[in-house]
């Protein structure tokens, strides 16, 4: 346990709190926050300096570390402040007809749903929502019901690679081949896929992934990226037209002249991902292949100590499952939250009275209710056996 007691210093935070909480904005370490506030530093001291005459060498190169770590073409990935504004910039990008169909599942986290709807409706098209169980026998499950929601007005799919609420990995890979062979594109929300699974993107063949670096790879906060794949850049622009839109330079492509430079704002996060991507994978002494599976692992453990202690059985298969895992609850109040995020009162009681932050989400709708656990190299089997207990005893 040493070893793991140690690597929470490379945290900063709350050593009197249980964090079980990684999921929902991520934690940056310590030594990449200093090196972004270098970067801040530098930026104030000559913001012309910043901006003008050395962003984009490295900009570019930032880039190219995130391509590589995500098996992805340079020239298809442009940097975006989080997943969802990559889903919005798709969406409102592409051109819908009335009748056409946009699939999505029940899943999906909010977000970028309302994204969808706003579309659609904007549009004339119908979202088509697929319903997964949860509780589920497996992942064949979940594309056969995808698959039989497809019809000959099917124009896109929006389906998340881990689901946010049920902290299910779907098979994104399949799913994305059998959409491709009838014709319809996918738009896959990746946000909690980059640093929890080994993610090629180019292997995932989606015409369009987006996903967060502040989760999993731990870089700071406004960190994301979105991909898309060569035969549809010409399709996709950016939220905010700006001057890179008419602004065509040799060596430089559209996409990135118009994604790169949307206007003035704290490019620091961005720049920060190298650095992310080689702190997390050297804090254990496989890389990043050990970070994942040991997460992956604790997430299992966790979840199996949970389920016992609350007797009930698991939801989905291990092969489902990252670093980050649901379990259902005992239903709560039927009255729906009065806000949209930690409103059930479980959870107030668990982190006030057991010290204990883990989300308690309402799903499918109130009461029902789930338990979602995070895993991170912070975590240690000791915090999920706290959990238990301390659910045991506040239901």
């Amino acid at each position: 346990m040493g070893v793991v007691l140690s690597l929470s210093q490379h945290w900063s935070l709350d050593p009197d709190v249980v964090f079980l909480n990684h999921g929902s904005f991520g934690a940056c370490p310590s030594a990449v926050l200093q090196r972004q506030q270098a970067l801040r530093a530098e930026l104030e001291r000559q913001p012309v300096e910043f901006f003008v005459r050395g962003f984009e060498e490295r900009f570019d190169a930032a880039r190219a570390s995130l391509a590589g770590f995500l098996g992805a073409e340079p020239a298809g990935l442009v940097a975006v402040s989080n997943a969802t504004s990559g889903v919005n910039a798709v969406l409102r990008s592409l051109v819908f007809e009335k009748g056409d169909e946009l699939l999505v599942t029940d899943h999906e986290y909010n977000a970028c749903r309302n994204a969808l709807e706003f579309v659609a409706e904007r549009s004339g098209a119908r979202v088509v929502v697929v319903s997964i169980p949860f509780p589920i026998e497996g992942p064949a499950e979940a594309v056969d019901r995808v698959l039989r929601a497809v019809t000959d007005r099917t124009r896109l799919a929006l389906l998340d690679h881990v689901t946010s609420q049920t902290g299910m990995r779907l098979p994104i890979e399949r799913l994305v081949a059998e959409l491709g062979a009838a014709g319809v594109d996918t738009l896959v929300d990746g946000a909690h896929a980059p640093g929890m699974l080994d993610l090629d993107v180019s292997r995932v063949g989606a015409a369009y992934y987006t996903g967060n670096c502040h989760k999993w790879l731990c870089a700071p906060k406004g960190a994301a990226f979105l991909y898309v794949r060569e035969d549809r850049r010409e399709r996709v622009r950016p939220l905010t037209i700006s001057h890179g839109a008419n602004s065509p330079r040799p060596g430089r492509s559209r996409f990135h002249d118009e994604f790169d430079w949307t206007g003035t704002d704290d490019p620091t996060a961005f720049l920060c991902v190298p650095a992310a991507i080689e702190r997390i994978g050297s804090l254990l002494p496989g890389g990043w292949p050990e970070v994942r599976a040991r997460n992956r692992a604790l997430a299992l453990e966790g979840r199996r100590v949970v389920a016992d202690a609350l007797g009930a059985p698991l939801p989905c298969p291990d092969s489902m499952i990252g670093s980050l895992a649901s379990l259902p609850l005992p239903d709560g109040s039927p009255e729906p939250p009065e806000t949209p995020l930690y409103a059930d009162p479980l959870q107030a009681v668990l982190l006030n009275e057991h010290a204990i932050e883990v989300p308690v989400i309402p799903w499918p709708a109130p009461p029902r209710r789930l338990v979602r656990l995070s895993a991170q190299l912070y975590n240690e089997p000791e915090h999920y056996r706290r959990l238990a207990e301390a659910l045991v005893g506040s239901l």
